[in-house]
Formats: structure tokens, sequence, C-alpha cells
């Protein structure tokens, strides 16, 4: 099975959104599902208590970094996939997920702002390869694009990312209607009633791709060692060179 953690320190980046993406296109491929939901603002937990019995999914919330390495030790030998979302915040859990994680994803969207919080994220993932030999596989995702118009500062992002040879997801995740309906209305994208109109089907496409991508780059990993965080304490993060 597979760790995946979700990561930017600044909120709005569009984690929620990827992870249940990825969540309930996973279910649909009949793989079985457990999110963490690391975020004080419980977007993820809030849609699963109002959604349908998903019998295959199975949410944690209210973890702290304490308790997170437990949680996460115990679910990978019990599900396919173990699914972090961390809140949008620098916080203590950042260090102890991406510790235990097989594959980092990191959304960020065309603006300065969104890139600085995934620099972050990138930064401690530089600082646990050159201070520690830790090395986390991780790629950036492209968030809420506009599907018809590719801006300025979505150009500018991704040729920094190129520049600084950054692995990115072929796929971005465009800005769709359907994701924001997920939440609206509390179920998976396959199950709006927008899912057999024009969009629907682009928005499925879309969640589909996303998927295959993360599917080619992620591999499942044995049990990790414990987190850095929780043997060191977190690291203070450097501006990556």
């Amino acid at each position: 099975m597979a760790v995946i953690t979700f990561a930017n320190t600044k909120g709005g980046a569009g984690k929620t959104t990827a992870a249940l993406l990825l969540t309930t296109e996973l279910l649909h491929r009949n793989y079985r599902v457990c999110v963490i939901d690391a975020d004080p603002q419980r977007w993820f937990s809030k849609w699963y208590e109002s959604a349908a019995l998903m019998p295959r999914l199975s949410v944690e919330t209210y973890v702290s970094a304490p308790t997170l390495q437990r949680i996460v030790h115990e679910r990978r030998s019990q599900w396919d996939f173990v699914i972090v979302d961390l809140p949008g915040i620098q916080s203590p859990l950042l260090a102890s997920a991406v510790g235990l994680s097989d594959h980092v994803l990191i959304p960020i969207q065309g603006s300065s702002m969104d890139a600085q919080g995934g620099a972050q994220v990138l930064d401690l993932l530089r600082y646990l390869d050159r201070k520690a030999g830790i090395r986390i596989p991780h790629s950036v995702v492209l968030s809420r694009v506009n599907p018809a118009i590719t801006t300025r500062s979505m150009q500018a992002v991704q040729r920094l990312l190129h520049e600084q040879q950054i692995s990115v997801l072929d796929t971005p995740i465009a800005e769709r209607a359907a994701f924001r309906e997920m939440f609206d209305l509390n179920r998976p994208l396959r199950k709006l009633e927008s899912a057999q109109t024009g969009s629907g089907e682009k928005a499925i496409a879309n969640a589909q791709a996303f998927v295959n991508d993360v599917m080619s780059v992620v591999t499942p990993g044995a049990a990790q060692p414990p987190a850095y965080s929780a043997t060191r304490g977190a690291p203070v993060l450097e501006t990556a060179a």
C-alpha cells in the first residue's frame, strides 16, 4: 500500500479537492482508502459525515503530530492507500507527515502566494534529503487551472518549476463547477446529477487523468522509520539553494 500526503502551507491551494478526487476515484477502482484529515477545518471529514455510506473508505480526524505516526503505521498495513490531507498553515504535522509518506503531492495554483506555500514544502523535502539523507518522492500538481486559458501567472509558475527541475504531474486539476458541487452536495464526482452532462464528463475525465498520473509515480513502500520530526524535532525550514 502507499501513503500519499497533500501539502501546501497556504490555505486554499486545492489540497482537499485534490485529495477528494484521488480518494473517490480510487474507491471507484475498488481500492480501500483511509483518509487522515489533519486539517483543523475538517473539510474532508465534514464531506464524509454527510455523504452516503462508503464501505471501503475510512476517515480519521482530530489528528495531532504525536498521534499521526501511530495512525499511519496502523493503517498502512490495513488499507490499500492512506491519504493525508494537511492543514494549509505552517504546522509540526508537515515534517511528521512527509517523513511517513511514500509520495508527497503539492497542489499549487497559478499565483505567487501559492507558489511560496508550495516552496516551503519543497524546502523541507530538500532539507531532509540534504541534512538527513531522507529522500521522499514528491510532485507538484497544478490546481484550479482555467481549462480554457493559460494565465501569465500560471506560465510563470510552470517555468519556475521547470527551471528548478521539480517534477510536475502532466494533468492539472481544472477549475470546474462539478468539483465544487462535490462539497456542496456531499457526493462523489460520479454520483452528481451533472455527471451525465458534457461538463460533468469533462470533470470525470480530468479526475481520471489526474489519478492515472498519481498512480504512475507512486510506489508503495514498506513501513517507514519514525518521521524525522518525531526523532529530532521539526527542522527549521531553509530557503532552497
